[in-house]
């Protein structure tokens, strides 16, 4: 079967499988993958394909097929020059309790320990204000080329690449994304489609059923280690793709042996109070969204706030063993941003991926001035 000649009635036979509960096989699931990334079915087939493979619920090979198609066809690919490891950490998106931008101020403090940060994110879909949405107004450049973000890993250890960027995705990603308002198996497969190819991450995804899968795709596709998380909020099924503190955390971890392990974190393993969860909800203000993270790094940010932060700082911490628990990786995080290492590192970062370094630091200055 050819990726590039499948017909209308071949790509429909394969929505027909979906339909009936029957899997994909991983190069099934990448050649209909490919028909939706380059256009080749009209957008009928190409959203029926999507919604059926979502309802069914997906296999790891059917992931990580997506993932091949966009990581083959769709992704500009460059090698960071640095000591150590490279990882990222992100969410799918999609999730039904929505939050500030936790994982961005998570990587920054993971980048202040020193951990190499390598991340992939995207504008604003279903929410207010994306990761790249805030780093923008903070004074990061998030339209520069591949290579500047290469450059900043490499200088400050930290750098992130735009994930709806054509300069990262040229083809169909971004275009894709911006017509879809529910959670997909493109919202998995599209954040694993690093330019930078990572091989460690803390991943959070929006439903708690695809924790082990993500898990066993991550294997699959070259992660040598790896945190899959699901944080349910107090009551019922919704959550989100961050590890919480209003209710449980549901975890699969990726060891270098190839083993997966499951477990549950709870917040009061940690002495964390339950927040109102108002107080972690998004402001429909990209300002304010950026005030609150620098806030946060500043050690000004609210107990609620920092706490949620640190507890994700901390699963990186642990998974790179610059904690040996993740009770020890919260108190560390809580000091990074408490002497002050968490708001240089964001300055530094300003500085290096910017194509004006001059007008970001300006931005990122006058900010600061306002907490």
């Amino acid at each position: 079967m050819s990726v590039m000649t499948m017909d209308l009635k071949e790509f429909g036979a394969g929505i027909t499988q979906l339909i009936g509960k029957q899997n994909l096989s991983r190069d099934k699931a990448k050649a209909m993958f490919v028909q939706v990334l380059t256009n080749q079915q009209p957008d009928l087939q190409q959203g029926a394909f999507l919604s059926a493979l979502t309802a069914k619920g997906e296999t790891a090979e059917e992931i990580a097929g997506s993932w091949e198609a966009i990581y083959e066809l769709d992704t500009v690919k460059v090698v960071p020059d640095v000591r150590g490891c490279l990882v990222e950490n992100s969410g799918t998106g999609m999730d039904t309790v929505k939050t500030f931008n936790i994982s961005t101020a998570a990587a920054i403090i993971a980048a202040a320990a020193g951990i190499m940060m390598a991340k992939h994110g995207s504008r604003a879909i279903t929410s207010s204000c994306g990761t790249i949405d805030v780093l923008e107004e903070v004074g990061i450049d998030m339209e520069c080329a591949p290579d500047i973000v290469k450059g900043s890993i490499e200088k400050t250890g930290i750098g992130i690449f735009n994930g709806m960027s054509p300069q990262v995705h040229p083809k169909a990603l971004g275009r894709i994304l911006s017509q879809i308002a529910f959670g997909t198996t493109l919202n998995i497969a599209a954040s694993l489609a690093n330019p930078a190819a990572p091989q460690y991450a803390v991943r959070g995804v929006y439903d708690r059923e695809l924790v082990v899968p993500v898990a066993k795709v991550m294997k699959e596709i070259g992660f040598k280690r790896a945190l899959v998380i699901f944080g349910s909020d107090q009551n019922g099924p919704k959550g989100m793709d961050e590890a919480s503190t209003l209710g449980e955390t549901y975890v699969a971890e990726l060891k270098e042996s190839g083993e997966i392990l499951q477990y549950t974190l709870t917040r009061e393993e940690f002495g964390i109070r339950r927040p109102d969860k108002k107080e972690l909800s998004p402001s429909w203000n990209r300002r304010q969204e950026a005030l609150r993270l620098l806030s946060i790094l500043s050690g000004r940010g609210t107990e609620a706030c920092t706490d949620i932060v640190c507890l994700n700082a901390a699963l990186i911490l642990y998974l790179m063993d610059k904690a040996p628990t993740i009770a020890e990786g919260v108190r560390l995080a809580g000091e990074i941003i408490q002497n002050g290492q968490a708001i240089r590192k964001l300055k530094e970062w300003v500085g290096a991926q910017n194509t004006d370094p001059t007008a970001g630091s300006g931005k990122f200055n006058q900010l600061l001035g306002q907490i």
